[in-house]
This record gives C-alpha cells, structure tokens and sequence, in this order.
C-alpha cells in the first residue's frame, strides 16, 4: 500500500490491484471512521475525502493501513444482494469478441451470463458502474478507434470490466448487446440502478419499463428576461457533494466566493442558486419589480447608470440590465432577492454541463422566475478580490501529487518555473494550459483510472496539461501532477482566455508515510 496527497483534505490510497481494492474499500465502508466523508473507488486507488476539520495527513493515513484485509482476502458482497439485468445479445462488436476468445458467439453469452459480476466503481458518467467479473477470459482490449457515439443501454466490454452505457456518448468498449432497463433515472431513489459493492447478473430477455412519472413544473413568476447573451447563461449554487458512489461530481460555482457575496447582498442564504454569467456582454429585462446583486467579473448599469460592483440595487418592470465584457476576471453572479424559481435536482440547483444534471442552460428569450422566499436585510457591498487579467500571470499554490514521481525532477522543476497559457479551448470541465516546453514523460506507461479532485492538474500525451475545474470526471487516466489548494480554487475558476498561470508548492512530493506490511 502507498498513500499519496492529493490535499489538505484528500488522500489517495493506492494498491496491488483491483481484489486489495475492494476489499479494503468494504473495509472502510464497514469500519467506524466518522472522519473519512466521501470513498471514490477505482481500478487500484482509493481517492479520500476527510470530514470538516480533519486533515489528510499520515495519522489518518496510518488508521487506513491498519483496516487493510490480510493479501487474497476476496471483498465480502453487501448483503449478498444481486441486481438481474435482462438484454439482448446483438452488440456490434459481438462476433469480434467471439474471434477473440477463441469462442463461438453462443458460448461467450454463456460465459457472460456464467460470470459473478461486482460494482467495483462508478465514473465516467453518472450511473456509469465498472463491473469486475470473476472470468479472466474477459479482459478485452478497447476498439482501436473509438465510436463517437454509443447508444444508451449498450451493454460493452473492456480491461476486465463489464458496463452499461447509461446515455448516449462517445466510447471505445466492445458493445455485446443492449439492455432497456435504465441505468440512470432522476425520477428514482437513488438514480443509479448499480452502486459499488452490489452484485450483477446478466439475464437473456426484455425489461419492462414503465414510463417515470414526472410531476408538472410550479407556475413560474416571471422577474426577468434574458434578452442576449454570448454564452449560455447557468445556475448555479454550491453543487451536490458526497454523490460519488453514482458518479457524480459536485460542479457547482467556480467562484463560490462571489456567489456568496451576491447573495448575501440581497440578504439570501449566500449558498442560494444564481446566475453564472461568462465573459459578456449580458442584458436582461425587469418583468417584474426585482432587487438584485452582481459580483465577480462583470460590471453592471441599469438605464446608462454604473452599479457600484457587489452592492444590492433594484430594478422596475421594464428596466433593462446591461453587463458588460469584464475587464478582469471571467465569471460574474446575479442574485435576485428572494431566489430563483428552481427545482433542485439532487439537492442542488447547479447545472453540470458534463453530466448533463441541473436545469438547462440559458438561451436568449428565457423566462427567469422568482420564489419569493423569505429574505433578511440587504447589505452594503462587501470587498472583493482582485481578478486575473490577461496577459497577466496569476500564481496559484499547488500540492504535488498524487502522480509527481511519474515525472523527472527537471520536469517537475518545469512545471513550477514555467509560465502556462490559458487558451480559448477552457471550460466548466478545465482550463487548458499550454507552455513553451511540454511535460513530456520519458516512458509512456498507462495509469489505470483512478478519482480525480477538483483542481487536480492532469497531464495528457501532449504534454500540455489540463487544470480540472466544477464539472471535470469523477476519475481519469492521466497522471496527476500536483492539485490546486482548494483556497485557490475560486481564483482559478476567474481565470479569462490569455491570462498566465504559475504554479507554486510549498513542500516536495512525498508519500504518506505508513508502516511496512510484516
């Protein structure tokens, strides 16, 4: 077992392989460790997340080590409960998957259908589970070039794993057949149909799916109208925390702290949902009498009026809202007193635009509603930071790890002594860098998926690495070179196309220490 940091709050446990991993996960899950809040499971990790309070240090580390299974100890099966999928075996990629096994395609159904299969992890897409079958026949290569689309319900196979697609998306597993149960439904309790932990067995035959009865949306007040914007307009509030186990991240605002601001400005709880404006410019129409706040990037006027940047001001019916291109910063948030008409999905009111959960973007002509809830006072603007302009270099603090000893010293030394760009190509799911010299790796071994933390900074092929960001995967397969501090999270999620990073660590990369197995 290593331990490696990921952050103040975050660990990652790595081990032998797939078996030691489960078993220490149905270790932990089982154990009375009120200070670990949240278990991301992959291929040979456990990515940890600790509770308020509690460091990620080797004390914590040192406990983990202490719950470890003795070696070849299989994973006990909660509750010895097992999920039956029906499907039908007409995969595309079906006979291929024959010739490779030396089988006939009747005797791979058999072997599928034989085959004691276990949620290891889920990731990739919300309700997406990883299966690990006990039949060592089925550890397949992916397709050589991937489908850019593979149709919801395909059942497909890759690595040692079994899974179902849960929406369309594009992949490179082998498809055997397709299944009409649903893997993710909103209108169910929990979403996800598979959970690490439970068993699966794959049956021949048709599931009956009766259609989710959804209740009607409340009437809509209107407040506001979009009228333009140049990107799509999102909610946005602290996110949904502490979903992992169905694979889903917790997105929310990059700029939590301006989300904040505004709220409280209005006097709303400061975790309600607001807008989340990109660059500019934006304008809005008062439907309706509105008291609103803006911070962040973006600098407001109503009727040719500058709004002091944080402070409440209202708007009559008619009014129109202007916020221009920020000259700093990328991101701005609109409070409305009283909050937004929304229903929460999960919990929360955030718009993943990865996993395709939250309420729909924003398009110019939109209808924005108000709740009406209670509010308490309105505040005078509080201060603000200073945002990143372009050109200029923001220098962002930075944990080395969890992957650092994947690269040499001189490219470790690179990585914190060079200049990176933020490019247009940055989203909600990361900010892609790009610098003179690349990260390049002198070997090209792969790094089996493992949980990925949000400021996490992956390093592809390229060499030109990629800073994750709200709605980056749950897990990657690109090593981790080191991973934002999270009181850095808010200005990184600020920082516009063409401004410069730095990165800064304060100590060297270095594991965890634990004690040696006897």
């Amino acid at each position: 077992m290593r331990v490696l940091p990921i952050g103040p709050r975050t660990l990652l446990v790595e081990l032998l392989d797939l078996d030691e991993t489960l078993a220490l996960f149905a270790a932990l899950t089982t154990a009375d460790l009120p200070e670990i809040a949240e278990i991301v499971p992959a291929a040979r990790t456990l990515m940890i997340r600790t509770a308020p309070g509690v460091a990620a240090d080797s004390s914590l580390a040192n406990r983990i080590a202490a719950l470890q299974p003795a070696s070849g100890l299989r994973p006990k099966v909660e509750g010895g409960a097992v999920v039956e999928i029906p499907m039908s075996y007409d995969g595309a990629d079906l006979a291929d998957v024959a010739d490779h096994l030396g089988l006939t395609v009747a005797e791979v159904i058999a072997a599928h259908q034989a085959a004691n299969w276990q949620v290891a992890f889920c990731g990739f897409a919300p309700g997406f589970a990883y299966l690990n079958g006990d039949d060592p026949r089925f550890d397949l290569p992916r397709r050589a070039v991937p489908r850019t689309r593979i149709p919801a319900g395909s059942v497909a196979l890759a690595a040692r794993f079994c899974g179902v697609y849960p929406q369309d998306m594009p992949g490179g597993w082998q498809i055997i057949g397709t299944t009409r149960l649903p893997m993710w439904d909103l209108a169910r309790d929990p979403p996800a149909m598979l959970r690490p932990g439970l068993q699966v067995r794959f049956v021949e035959g048709h599931a009956t799916v009766y259609p989710s009865v959804v209740p009607p949306p409340p009437p809509v007040d209107p407040a506001l109208t979009l009228i333009s914007s140049a990107f799509p307009v999102l909610f946005q509030d602290d996110g949904r925390p502490g979903l992992a186990q169905q694979g889903v991240s917790a997105s929310g605002a990059l700029d939590h702290g301006a989300l904040h601001l505004a709220n409280r400005a209005v006097g709303n709880p400061a975790t309600a949902a607001a807008l989340e404006l990109t660059l500019g410019p934006v304008r809005l129409r008062a439907v309706a009498p509105v008291t609103l706040a803006l911070t962040g990037a973006g600098r407001a006027q109503v009727a040719g009026q500058r709004i002091a940047p944080g402070a409440p001001f209202a708007m009559d019916a008619g009014d129109e809202l202007v916020i221009d291109l920020p000259a700093a910063g990328m991101r701005s948030y609109l409070a409305l007193r009283g909050g937004y008409a929304l229903a929460p999905v999960l919990g929360s009111c955030a718009t993943d635009t990865l996993a395709r959960i939250g309420p729909d973007p924003l398009r110019p002509g939109a209808s924005i509603g108000c709740a009406h809830r209670p509010a308490q006072a309105t505040r005078a603007p509080e201060p603000q930071p200073a945002l990143p302009k372009v050109g200029e270099v923001l220098v962002l603090p930075v944990t080395l790890g969890p992957r650092a000893d994947w690269f040499p010293p001189d490219v470790l030394t690179r990585f914190l002594t060079q200049e990176w760009l933020v490019t247009p190509q940055s989203s909600r799911v990361g900010a892609r860098l790009e610098g003179a010299v690349p990260l390049f790796r002198p070997e090209a071994r792969e790094l089996a998926s493992e949980g990925t933390e949000t400021g996490a900074i992956q390093v592809p092929h390229s060499g030109q690495p990629v800073l994750f960001l709200a709605d980056h995967p749950l897990t990657g397969g690109y090593p981790v070179i080191a991973t934002l501090l999270p009181s850095a999270l808010d200005l990184a999620g600020q920082a516009p196309p063409g401004a410069l990073i730095r990165f800064s660590a304060a100590a060297p990369f270095a594991p965890l220490s634990v004690p040696r197995p006897q």
